[in-house]
């Protein structure tokens, strides 16, 4: 099976306030797929999205509650950057934004790594893997 894009569908408390935090961070939204209830957020331009969906609408795609991701862990989800630098100002864009910083950058020498909670919560893990370390042996 071959899989030419991703949708990560997140619930979001105040739609026009996630797509402001996003836009903040230097992303865009596919107006084909972005109306009152839904904002597809363009992470990689024809790979990679992310579906911002308010909390209501994303209950008519599952049975199960939605978790509030403010107090429990539903996904981590994580995008590869260009570089350490680029890591640490998407975080610093995403504190400016009004978002938080869920622990301390990590450096483990072949990957570096830090984060941020959107904000309702959600995690996102940012790193960046430099192709010429080497690998820690296990």
């Amino acid at each position: 099976m071959a899989t030419k894009q991703i949708f990560v569908n997140l619930p979001v408390r105040n739609l026009d306030k996630s797509k402001a935090f996003f836009g903040a961070l230097g992303y865009t939204f596919n107006p084909q797929f972005t109306d009152a209830n839904a904002a597809c957020m363009v992470i990689h331009e024809g790979s990679i999205h992310a579906m911002l969906l308010m909390e209501d609408y994303f209950k008519t795609f599952t049975n199960q509650g939605i978790a509030d991701a403010r107090k429990e862990n539903e996904v981590l989800v994580c995008l590869s950057c260009e570089s350490r630098a680029e890591v640490d100002e998407l975080v610093a864009k995403a504190v400016a934004a009004g978002g938080t910083t869920p622990r301390e950058p990590k450096d483990y020498g072949f990957m570096y790594g830090h984060g941020f909670q959107d904000l309702d919560g959600h995690i996102w893990e940012l790193v960046y893997m430099d192709p010429n370390a080497e690998m820690p042996s296990q």
